[in-house]
């Protein structure tokens, strides 16, 4: 990957482009306003300040957004090295805060890869400092390669989840999963079709057989810390072309059709990010990676299909993939991998963007302690997410006459009953479903440290709940 180690901590070095940032009316002359740009023309440099709005409301996706802009702006102008000042933002959130910053310049500066012929863009080097008063202990520059390492992973997922169907069959997934993985302590193992089928992954089979692009199981293993017992479990949806099989999509939907690996795509990303931290933890990311198509070997509505779990699950929709394809992995990370806790992560419902939009993903889970982690880590990364109730009535939605389970709800609740179907093949396993749909793609950036396409969404969240391991022994 490109572009990935443009930022380091400020030397001394020359600069073209210095920003500061100011909340408003912290100084004359300069209203303050939130995003608002002025300019300081010199003859070899270009300085500028960012507003910060109101002190008081300037929150943690405020300081990425100051961060991103200030970045684009420079690009805009053509400044290839500059100095941004970190201490606004080591003030209000600490080392949070220079996450926030690292993150507000790498994604401001992310552009998904192309296929065209061009000339390779000149990069824009960034150097960031901070009083010094604000780096007594000497950390900042720990701190700023931890969050470079982090984004690392985000950028990874966003690259993923941008290329084309054709560009990243199950078997290319696979490649570029072992590849990112050479040179970290990170075990990965590809399983074929004819391993996944000696195994009994039948539910995972129904939905792969259907295309001449052979499905693999792509299972990985951090292991940070051989003193803990604990083994977080990251399952995480991998369809890399989901046609919605029989089911099939509207026209309108099909360009989109590329992206349901995201949830696969975040898992490995923040696997990653902890491998190069060395983040105290053990994590295994199990990713059922295959594609939805038509064919004569596609499951059909109506057809009752069996799963490593021993589970019968009748088929109300062939678009309701990602949940069979998840039981199984889910199975296969309990019964082979010895996890202590779950989480699946996936683009698994259209249903969660008509609640919360594209800013917010929808959280089940079974067991408090377990949430109260999640939610920790998730103050950590500042990436929104929203508990849906699991309640016994929701249950029943998923009961099918003929079957075990049924992977479509026969009462309504799309987004709460595919978490309800996930949860029968979790238990008794702590267990946490998050639904990204929304958050993990964008055709008009909302926030200014996104770009049209991958959001990289859960990365950083899943990031921060291994490191809550780390915290909580």
């Amino acid at each position: 990957m490109e572009n990935e180690n443009r930022i380091q901590r400020y030397q001394g070095e020359p600069v073209d482009g210095e920003v500061r940032f100011f909340y408003e009316g912290e100084v004359s002359g300069f209203s303050g306003e939130y995003l608002k740009v002025r300019y300081y023309w010199g003859e070899e440099k270009a300085d500028f300040w960012i507003g910060l709005g109101k002190k008081e409301s300037f929150g943690r996706i405020d300081c990425k957004e100051a961060f991103a802009k200030a970045v684009k702006e420079a690009k805009a102008l053509e400044r290839r090295r500059i100095c941004l000042d970190l201490t606004k933002a080591l003030e209000r959130f600490g080392k949070d805060g220079v996450t926030d910053a690292v993150e507000g310049c790498m994604l401001g500066l992310y552009e998904p890869e192309t296929f065209r012929e061009k000339e390779k863009e000149e990069q824009i080097e960034i150097a960031l400092f901070a009083s010094r008063e604000m780096d007594g202990d000497g950390s900042l520059d720990a701190w700023i390669r931890e969050a470079k390492h982090l984004m690392e992973g985000v950028w990874f997922a966003r690259h993923m989840v941008n290329r084309p169907g054709n560009k990243l069959t199950p078997e290319i997934f696979a490649g570029e999963l072992k590849q990112e993985a050479e040179g970290l302590p990170i075990q990965v193992d590809i399983l074929e079709e004819q391993q996944i089928q000696r195994l009994g992954m039948e539910a995972f089979l129904a939905v792969g057989k259907s295309s001449a692009n052979p499905p693999r199981l792509i299972v990985m293993r951090y292991r940070g810390d051989a003193d803990s017992e604990e083994n977080y479990g990251f399952i995480g949806k991998g369809v890399t072309c989901d046609t919605g099989g029989y089911c099939l999509k509207p026209a309108a939907s099909m360009l989109g059709i590329k992206g349901d690996m995201a949830g696969a795509a975040a898992a490995a990303g923040a696997l990653y990010a902890m491998a190069k931290n060395q983040v105290k933890a053990n994590v295994t990311v199990v990713i059922p990676s295959c594609e939805n198509r038509i064919s004569r070997e596609s499951f059909l509505p109506g057809d009752v299909i069996g799963s490593l779990s021993g589970k019968n699950i009748e088929i109300g929709n062939t678009d309701a993939e990602g949940r069979l394809i998840l039981a199984d992995a889910i199975t296969y990370a309990i019964q082979n991998e010895r996890v202590t806790k779950i989480l699946d992560i996936a683009t698994l419902t259209g249903a969660v963007v008509a609640m919360f939009g594209f800013t917010t993903a929808g959280v089940m889970c079974d067991d408090d302690a377990w949430y109260e982690t999640f939610e920790a880590a998730a103050g950590h990364s500042a990436e929104q997410y929203w508990r849906l109730p699991i309640f016994k009535e929701y249950k029943k939605m998923v009961e099918s006459k003929i079957a075990d389970v049924r992977n479509l709800s026969n009462g309504g609740c799309a987004s709460i009953t595919a978490g309800m179907f996930l949860k029968t093949f979790a238990s008794p396993l702590p267990w946490i479903h998050v639904d990204i749909a929304g958050t993990a793609w964008v055709d008009s950036p909302i926030w200014e440290f996104q770009s049209a396409g991958a959001t990289g969404a859960g990365v950083t969240t899943l990031y921060y709940l291994g490191k809550e391991q780390e915290n909580r022994r």
